[in-house]
């Protein structure tokens, strides 16, 4: 029983030195993530975060928050990736 609970106390311990990269991978993703939703409201004649959701939005402005959900989703993965 004590083994066991040392083995627990070192795995955590070493946690995240087997996963240092995986917050700087999260970082970036949204940083990318961030820059394609500002470029795609840009195309749609917008500026990212003044336009405010209701019946007047235009669709590809709903498109382009679609996509960054997405996106930002996926960028939950890469923040819990173990990278070295």
């Amino acid at each position: 029983m004590k083994s066991t609970v040392a083995v627990c106390y070192i795995l955590v311990a070493l946690l995240p030195l087997m996963a240092v990269a995986g917050p700087l991978a999260y970082g970036i993703c949204q940083t990318g993530c961030n820059a394609a939703v500002v470029a795609c409201y840009t195309a749609g004649g917008a500026t990212f975060g003044t336009v405010t959701a209701g019946v007047g939005v235009p669709a590809v402005i709903m498109g382009c928050n679609a996509a960054l959900g997405v996106c930002m989703a996926g960028c939950v993965a890469a923040g819990f990736a173990p990278t070295l």
